[in-house]
């Protein structure tokens, strides 16, 4: 079957088992060819292919609502539903998303890139079904480890309570980006072992009622051993408890397991929740023997070996940057601990964990929870290094204000993917946490220029003892810098003049700093000599230099890969109002109020006019703006 030819699910419930076996092997071969150029989510995309065409079958979208949660299993459910053609643009500029998208079908009726989201979206839809009086069918799929995300928990224990009509499917493949950890993990590896303990429930129960009542004695029990095989056969029977008649264990891969038991439950009423167990990465021998993360989501590879194609930098990357230099302080240093909250790999923690096994602790997806446990290091002398993606922080940001900054700990925030991060897109861009951060009382921000200046922030951060530090670096490689021997201390909030210049001022920092540097030199050959200043740290700002430029009458151009407003910018402007600059020209480069898609980052970076000829034109501008003023009071 040509995929591109499927333009509608429907066509889906015509086919026999044996035809769903020969599509679910289309699909397969489809993903390895399309992801091995574009590259994506190929393990979790290739362990939902039969669940994804039963659910198809057994229900009807867009009426019955598949929620996706995270989303990134859902290519499958994409080419289904009429998209096949679009995958030679996956996640590039102006492309297909990676993601679930509604602006790209009727059929994707919940956006997600964060996790543990799909339940508290799935209770909302059921409620205002039931609200309608209609009768659509509410289907959130979550992997075993978003279901370790709080929010999916609170989730659970309100839909049990409410005894919401609606079908959760929990996809267990026992791996999410990294090996699951916590309780409900071994909770779902008891219930792996359990056997059909529904299906056995229900047969023993069929049989009781069939026994004549001798005296009321059979049936007055019978309730009571029904209920006890729950313990005999589901160790801590976790999700009954909470309200859900449980399906499962149901075989991922077996059309009829998986057909067979969606519609058992779409006749249930009250929640279900179906567990299905899943292979990640099934069918390709590289994803299916992966036990690293590195499937999970990949760079174009060769099809026969699974080698990436992508050529190697020279230069490290930055996760390893940092990791490294607090793998060597806490060598010498016991007070380093290091936590992640599920992304140990992507944080290049993994020597830290083999080396003090002790000292590292992966909490799962509990960005909340990771945040607040540093704090308790913190209050009794530790020094906990927290490794967490900058969109990721945003979950945890009551406790940054609550837990970490108001009582002034010292929490070292490793803020990773901070800036554009590209293919992801919207829900994965790391460009608000300066603009959440830097309004918090006690809290520091810094970023470096490169590599070498990010250990030696590291090694700043570890000797800071007035409060939280927040160490932003960005995805991707380094520059390939020579590296100090020995770290130094950087004077918290100082700031480093890159080169001279008396006509205007450039302030930026991080991944932008070449960027100004571009444009000095494109000045220079019209006259203009443009001081370039690394503005480092974002807070607290440089005041004495800042009072040195402000005076001296240059026009000031910011820059920075965040957005505008709350920004670095803003807080020049703030302290140029606050000291009374009345008179200064300043105007500022960023991410605009809008929420920035998926695409390489140059094209991104074009989108937004984040460039060197416009940082250029800028500063021209404040100038010419300038010159109007002199001669008007002349």
């Amino acid at each position: 079957m040509n995929l591109e030819n499927i333009k509608d699910p429907k066509m889906i419930k015509s086919l026999s088992e044996e035809q769903l076996e020969k599509l679910a092997e289309e699909i397969r071969k489809f993903l390895v060819q399309k992801l091995s150029t574009s590259g994506g989510h190929l393990g979790p995309n290739l362990g939902v292919v039969e669940l994804t065409l039963a659910l198809h079958k057994v229900f009807d979208s867009p009426n019955d609502k598949f929620l996706w949660d995270v989303g990134h299993q859902s290519y499958v459910h994409k080419i289904v539903t009429g998209r096949a053609s679009g995958f030679d643009t996956l996640r590039k500029y102006k492309g297909m998303s990676g993601f679930p998208k509604m602006s790209e079908s009727e059929h994707d009726v919940w956006e997600t890139g964060h996790s543990s989201t799909s339940l508290s979206g799935a209770m909302g839809m059921a409620i205002a079904r039931d609200l309608k009086g209609t009768d659509e069918k509410i289907i959130p799929i979550i992997g075993d480890g978003a279901l370790t995300g709080g929010m999916a928990l609170e989730a659970l224990n309100h839909i049990g309570h409410e005894k919401k009509d609606i079908i959760v499917v929990l996809n267990d493949n026992e791996m999410s980006i990294a090996p699951n950890v916590g309780a409900l993990h071994n909770i779902l590896g008891r219930l792996r072992t359990a056997g059909k303990y529904q299906w056995v429930k229900d047969e023993l129960e069929y049989l009781m009622k069939r026994i004549p009542a001798i005296g009321g004695k059979v049936a007055a029990t019978a309730e009571r051993i029904k209920d006890s095989l729950k313990y005999l056969l589901v160790s801590g029977v976790f999700f009954e408890e909470l309200g859900f008649t449980y399906l499962g264990p149901v075989d991922g891969h077996s059309f009829t397991n998986l057909i067979e038991t969606f519609q058992y439950a779409k006749k249930t009423k009250g929640p279900v929740l179906v567990h299905v167990i899943t292979k990640k990465g099934k069918g390709y021998k590289p994803a299916e023997l992966d036990t690293t993360g590195k499937w999970h989501g990949v760079g174009p590879y060769k099809i026969e070996s699974g080698e990436g194609v992508q050529p190697v930098s020279a230069a490290p990357a930055w996760s390893k940057v940092i990791s490294d230099a607090v793998l060597k302080l806490a060598r010498k240093d016991k007070r380093i601990v290091a936590i992640t909250p599920a992304m140990p790999m992507g944080s290049k923690l993994m020597e830290f964990a083999k080396e003090f096994p002790e000292r590292f602790f992966d909490v799962g997806i509990a960005e909340q929870h990771a945040i607040t446990m540093a704090a308790g290091l913190a209050t009794q002398k530790f020094k906990p290094f927290l490794a967490i993606y900058s969109t990721f922080l945003q979950r945890g940001y009551d406790q940054v204000v609550h837990d970490v900054c108001r009582q002034k700990l010292n929490v070292i925030f490793g803020i990773d993917r901070a800036g554009l991060v590209g293919a992801d897109g919207e829900t994965h861009q790391g460009v608000y946490d300066i603009a959440f951060l830097r309004h918090i009382p006690n809290i520091v921000i810094m970023m470096p220029k490169d590599e070498n200046e990010g250990q030696h922030m590291v090694y700043t951060a570890v000797q800071y003892d007035d409060g939280p530090i927040a160490l932003r670096f960005p995805r991707g490689n380094g520059l390939g810098v020579a590296m100090d021997d020995e770290c130094k201390e950087i004077p918290i909030g100082s700031w480093e003049i890159l080169k001279e210049g008396n006509d205007a001022a450039i302030l930026t920092f991080g991944t932008t700093i070449e960027m100004a540097l571009d444009a000095a030199k494109q000045l220079m050959k019209v006259g203009v000599n443009a001081k370039v200043v690394n503005a480092r740290f974002i807070k607290p700002l440089d005041e004495d230099m800042l009072h040195t430029i402000l005076c001296t009458g240059m026009p000031v151009l910011t820059i920075e890969e965040a957005v505008l407003q709350g920004g670095f910018g803003s807080a020049v402007l703030e302290f140029a109002h606050d000291h009374q600059y009345h008179n200064a020209q300043i105007d500022r480069m960023g991410i605009p109020d809008k929420f920035i898609e998926h695409g390489s980052v140059s094209k991104l970076l074009e989108e937004i006019d984040l460039t060197t000829e416009k940082a250029v034109e800028k500063v021209q501008k404040l100038l010419e703006k300038q010159s109007i003023i002199k001669q008007q009071r002349a």
